[in-house]
């Protein structure tokens, strides 16, 4: 399974009665580990969360770190970047190089680096990244 079929997989699972807008994220750390997470709804907004802040839960739950690559889907006109929120969640545990996909349910991908996505994002000392 691809990292964007593991993020397809997890939209499904999406609880977004509210905005009808449901989201999947995958993510692949140093060991070759796959976590993913759904965007969860809450009626007392804001108080859900993004699919990305799932899939970081899940791999430190699991005693994961290290983030080498992300995948979100939506079923959009274009792909979707992550919220700047999560853009900073994923550099606390990924370096700017890191790949983040972003995809739609038709197709569409287009890839960039964190880096790209968040410049001159807050560095905690444990990751030693710029």
């Amino acid at each position: 399974m691809t990292l964007l079929d593991a993020a397809v997989a997890a939209r499904r699972n999406a609880h977004a009665p509210y905005s009808g807008f449901a989201v999947g994220a995958a993510l692949r750390t140093a060991s070759g580990a796959v976590f993913i997470g759904c965007n969860v709804e809450n009626a007392a907004y804001p108080e859900g969360s993004c699919a990305e802040t799932g899939a970081i839960a899940a791999m430190v739950a699991a005693g994961e770190r290290d983030i080498v690559e992300v995948c979100i889907v939506a079923d959009s006109p274009a792909p979707i970047s992550p919220c700047g929120g999560c853009r900073q969640r994923l550099a606390e545990f990924a370096g700017p190089d890191v790949p983040v996909t972003m995809a739609t349910l038709s197709g569409q991908t287009v890839t960039a680096p964190l880096g790209d996505l968040l410049p001159l994002a807050f560095r905690s000392v444990r990751t030693g990244f710029d």
